[in-house]
């Protein structure tokens, strides 16, 4: 069930994903995802975060794949234990847990685009190596 990430282009956008098996509950993978104060310690994804997750919440975040620029995030949807979108006017990122016979499911899409993605398309590194690397980091926390 552990799936490595993929991405699909089109013309005014792109979606990429990746799937894995967690061996812990949904509320704690929740936890994790929600805290936005042990992010670094487990997350190698990112250089900074900062902000709060909840239910309207802000935050900012500093990629590791583009340290060079800071990412302002609303937390447009919160479903405890289930599902968390956060994003801005170009995408979101959508996270999902799924309680399966194993563990929890956990899914993660992030979809960016818009009338003039074909513009800056080219400027934005793939994701597939750093989702790959969320999905490992995240299950590795959840699972100690």
């Amino acid at each position: 069930m552990n799936q490595k990430a993929h991405t699909i282009k089109k013309l005014f956008s792109r979606e990429t994903t990746v799937s894995t098996l967690i061996n812990a509950t949904p509320e704690k993978i929740w936890q994790i995802l929600a805290n936005v104060s042990n992010y670094k310690k487990w997350n190698s994804t990112i250089v900074s975060i900062e902000g709060e997750i909840k239910a309207g919440g802000e935050i900012k975040i500093v990629p590791a794949i583009n340290p060079n620029r800071t990412f302002k995030l609303k937390i447009k949807a919160f479903e405890p234990y289930t599902k968390m979108v956060s994003g801005d006017a170009m995408g979101s990122r959508t996270f999902l847990l799924e309680k399966v016979s194993g563990g929890t499911l956990f899914t993660m899409t992030e979809k960016i685009g818009g009338p003039l993605f074909p513009l800056f398309a080219k400027m934005i590194p793939p994701f597939d190596e750093a989702f790959d690397a969320y999905a490992r980091d995240l299950k590795a926390e959840a699972e100690k």
